[in-house]
C-alpha cells in the first residue's frame, strides 16, 4: 500500500493529514458534497463557484528568473520576473499549508497524446472538485502506468492561501508562479479552474519548440476523408463551438501540438464556454454538461438543480469541464495526420472583417503574429461587460513563454512544407459594429466552414477587399450573398469606411512591434492605412 511519502513523492510537501490519490470522477464527487465544496445540478454535474475570480488573474501570474532560463523567456507583462529567492519563499509558504491540510487530494496525469511527446503532471490540491477538473482536464494514464508514476512538472494548488506580496514578490495575495528549472508551478489565491490548465499550457509552449513540435492554442478535428483542421482563436472566438461538429470528429477543443508527423491533442478534456450555450445550436456540448462527472464552474442553477445557461450573474465566463469521450464522435488516441486546413477565429467587434476570407502563406503569417479578436467579456478577472478589441500574438500571448516569432517562424514553415490552406473566419458582428449589428449566425459560419473543408470554397471566385487586402468568395452555396461582403451588409456605408478605416490603423500600429522580425513577404502583406 502506498504511503503518504509516496503518494506526495517529488513535490516536496509533507503532508500530516489523509491524502486521497488518483480518485475517480465518482469518490471525488462524493467528497466535495462532503466537505460543502458546492453543490450537484438536476443532471448530476458538479457546480463550483471560484468567488471573486471568475478568470485568469494575468498580471498575478509569474516566471522565475533562473539562469538556464534567462536568454529564452520573452520577459514583460506576460512573463513576469521572479526572482529565486521569491520563488523558494514563496513555493515554501504553499507546501508548508498544504501540509497542514486535514486532506489533500492529488492526480496523476498527462498531457500529450503523443507518447513522444508528452510529460507527466502531478496535481496536489485542497479541493476534491478541483482534483476532478484536473482530472477532466488531462489525460489519464492507464491504472498500470500509475505504478511508481514520477512526475515531468507537479501544481502545487492552494486557492484558499493568500499570497505575500512583500514576502513572495508578487503583486496581490493571488500568486501564480512557474520555475522551469524546478519543474514546479505553485498557484495561491485562486479557485479559477482555468489556472492549473493553462499552466500546464504555457509548460507545452516552452518544451516542444526545442522539439521541433508547434505548440498551439486552438482545437482540431477530423474530417470524414481523413482531413485534419486547426481551428485558432481566443476563448470565446468559437474554437470549442465550431470543432465540436457533427459531422466530423473532434480531436481536441483547445491545445495541440504539430509535429513533421501530424498532430496531437495536449489533453484529455474539454473546457467549453457555456454562456447562452443553445441546444439546438450546440448540442454537443449540451449534452456533455448535463451529466454525471461534469465540472461546471460558476454556472448558476435554481433550488432544483435546473440551469439556467442563459444567467450571467456571477460571470460570463461560466464554464464546463468534462472529459473528451462525453462528446460522441471523437478521434480515439487524440492524434491525426498532417492538416488539410488552418483556421483563423476572430470575434471582430467592429463589425468590418468578412465572415470569411482566403489568406496566402504570407498573410497567414501576419494574422497569426496579429491574433486580433476582440476579449469577451469575462475570460480575464477585470473585463466590463462589452467586447474590447486586442491583439494576443499566436491567439494564445498569455501563453507564450518563448518570442513571439518563434511559433510564428514555426507555423510558417510547417504550412509551406505541408501545403496547407488558410482561412479567416469572423465570428464576431455583421451589419454594424458591437451595439448597432448582430453577431454572426453560427448556422452561416458552419456552412462557410463546411465549404472551406471540404476543399468546394478553394474553388470559388474571389474579390480583394480593399481595407485589408482579403480576398472574399462572391458566393457560397447556402449562404445570403450580401453576408459575404462586410460592406455590403452595413446599411450606413460611410459609416464602414470610417470604422474600417479605424481597425486598419490598430491592425498597423499593433505590427510594429513585429516588422522587424519577420520576411519581405509578410511585410508586403501588412494592414495599413493608404497613403
Amino acid at each position: 500500500m502506498a504511503t503518504t511519502q509516496t503518494l506526495l513523492a517529488g513535490t516536496g510537501v509533507h503532508a500530516t493529514g489523509a491524502v486521497h490519490a488518483n480518485l475517480t470522477a465518482a469518490p471525488l464527487i462524493a467528497a466535495a458534497m462532503r466537505r460543502g465544496e458546492g453543490r450537484l445540478s438536476a443532471d448530476g454535474a458538479f457546480i463550483g463557484v471560484t468567488g471573486i475570480h471568475t478568470g485568469r488573474s494575468v498580471a498575478d501570474k509569474f516566471v522565475v528568473q533562473d539562469p538556464e532560463v534567462m536568454n529564452d523567456v520573452a520577459w514583460g507583462k506576460i512573463n513576469q520576473p521572479m526572482s529565486r529567492a521569491h520563488f523558494d519563499t514563496f513555493v515554501g509558504r504553499v507546501r508548508g499549508y498544504l501540509g497542514a491540510q486535514p486532506e489533500l487530494y492529488t492526480e496523476d496525469l498527462y498531457a500529450g497524446a503523443d507518447p513522444a511527446h508528452r510529460i507527466r503532471v502531478r496535481v496536489v490540491t485542497t479541493n476534491a472538485w478541483h482534483a476532478l477538473f484536473a482530472r477532466n482536464m488531462f489525460l489519464r494514464p492507464p491504472a498500470a502506468e500509475l505504478e511508481g508514476f514520477t512526475p515531468d512538472y507537479t501544481i502545487l494548488h492552494a486557492p484558499e492561501l493568500d499570497a505575500v506580496p512583500a514576502e513572495d514578490g508578487c503583486k496581490s495575495t493571488t500568486c501564480i508562479a512557474l520555475s522551469f528549472k524546478d519543474r514546479i508551478i505553485a498557484i495561491a489565491g485562486t479557485s479559477y479552474a482555468g489556472e492549473i490548465k493553462k499552466s500546464i499550457f504555457t509548460v507545452m509552449n516552452w518544451l516542444l519548440p526545442a522539439r521541433g513540435v508547434l505548440p498551439m492554442h486552438c482545437s482540431a478535428n477530423l474530417g470524414p476523408n481523413g482531413d485534419s483542421a486547426l481551428f485558432f482563436g481566443l476563448s470565446g472566438t468559437g474554437k470549442t463551438t465550431l470543432s465540436s461538429d457533427p459531422e466530423r470528429q473532434l480531436i481536441g477543443d483547445d491545445e495541440h501540438g504539430w509535429s513533421d508527423t501530424g498532430i496531437f491533442n495536449f489533453e484529455g478534456g474539454c473546457y467549453a464556454k457555456v454562456i447562452n450555450l443553445s441546444r439546438s445550436a450546440e448540442p454537443q456540448i449540451w449534452d456533455a454538461s448535463h451529466r454525471f462527472g461534469v465540472v461546471l464552474e460558476n454556472v448558476v442553477a435554481n433550488e432544483h438543480g435546473h440551469l439556467d445557461l442563459d444567467d450571467g450573474t456571477l460571470t460570463q465566463n461560466t464554464r464546463s469541464c468534462y472529459p473528451i469521450d462525453f462528446i460522441p464522435n471523437t478521434v480515439p488516441g487524440g492524434q491525426a495526420g498532417l492538416p488539410k486546413n488552418v483556421v483563423m477565429l476572430t470575434a471582430d467587434a467592429f463589425g468590418v472583417l468578412p465572415p470569411i476570407s482566403r489568406l496566402t502563406p504570407a498573410q497567414a503569417m501576419y494574422h497569426f503574429l496579429s491574433g486580433y479578436t476582440a476579449r469577451v467579456a469575462g475570460t480575464e478577472k477585470g473585463l466590463g461587460k462589452e467586447p474590447q478589441a486586442t491583439f494576443s500574438t499566436c491567439f494564445g500571448a498569455p501563453f507564450l513563454p518563448r518570442p513571439p516569432e518563434v511559433y510564428g517562424r514555426m507555423l510558417a514553415d510547417l504550412m509551406g512544407r505541408h501545403g496547407t490552406d488558410c482561412w479567416l473566419v469572423n465570428t464576431g458582428w455583421s451589419g454594424g459594429a458591437y451595439g448597432t449589428g448582430s453577431r454572426m449566425s453560427i448556422k452561416v459560419t458552419r456552412a462557410l466552414l463546411r465549404a472551406a473543408l471540404d476543399g468546394s470554397l478553394a474553388k470559388a471566385d474571389f474579390v480583394r477587399d480593399p481595407f485589408f487586402g482579403l480576398m472574399i468568395p462572391t458566393a457560397v452555396p447556402g449562404v445570403p450573398t450580401e453576408v459575404l461582403n462586410p460592406r455590403g451588409a452595413w446599411a450606413d456605408k460611410a459609416a464602414y469606411d470610417r470604422t474600417a478605416t479605424q481597425l486598419v490603423g490598430l491592425f498597423e500600429k499593433n505590427f510594429g512591434a513585429f516588422e522587424a522580425g519577420v520576411g519581405d513577404d509578410v511585410r508586403a502583406v501588412a494592414i495599413k492605412a493608404a497613403a
